[in-house]
């Protein structure tokens, strides 16, 4: 007798999913700039610099992007994320990285462009870590002024 094997897609966990995006929307506030357009925050980790920006502000929605802007290594790539904060549903996301376009829930495996499956749950938790180092190692300069400018 044969037996017919049916593979299944890849089916992402929901709740696991939203759960790092909480997660990483309580981190991001702890870093966050003044919520104003073009407000930057510079955070040092190890030897990397990388500049946390405001690039726009909307109601219920915050997009911010993480770029490095000095290198650890000529053989690593620099990061670029591009970070939507929801503020209704207190999640973050990632929907760009690298200039590249928007990220799918899933990718077909393999693919052109060799995405692996769960390609935006692991960018999310590239993000978490990220910023779990940055609030546990990393450096950020802070405005001593503590009188708003007044002497």
């Amino acid at each position: 007798m044969s037996e017919v094997v049916t593979q299944h897609g890849y089916i992402q966990s929901l709740p696991k999913y939203i759960t790092l995006c909480e997660r990483n929307y309580l981190r991001v506030l702890k870093m966050l700039p003044l919520e104003e357009v073009g407000q930057q925050r510079r955070v040092t980790l190890a030897d990397a610099q990388y500049v946390i920006e405001i690039d726009s502000c909307a109601k219920y929605t915050t997009d911010i992007s993480i770029k490095q802007i000095s290198s650890i290594s000529v053989f690593l790539p620099q990061v670029h994320l591009s970070v939507r904060l929801y503020h209704d549903a207190k999640v973050a996301e990632v929907i760009h990285h690298d200039f590249h376009q928007r990220i799918k829930p899933s990718y077909g495996y393999p693919n052109p462009h060799m995405h692996q499956k769960d390609e935006k749950y692991q960018l999310n938790a590239f993000l978490g870590d990220w910023l779990m180092a940055c609030l546990e190692s990393g450096r950020v300069p802070l405005n001593w002024d503590v009188n708003n400018g007044m002497v």
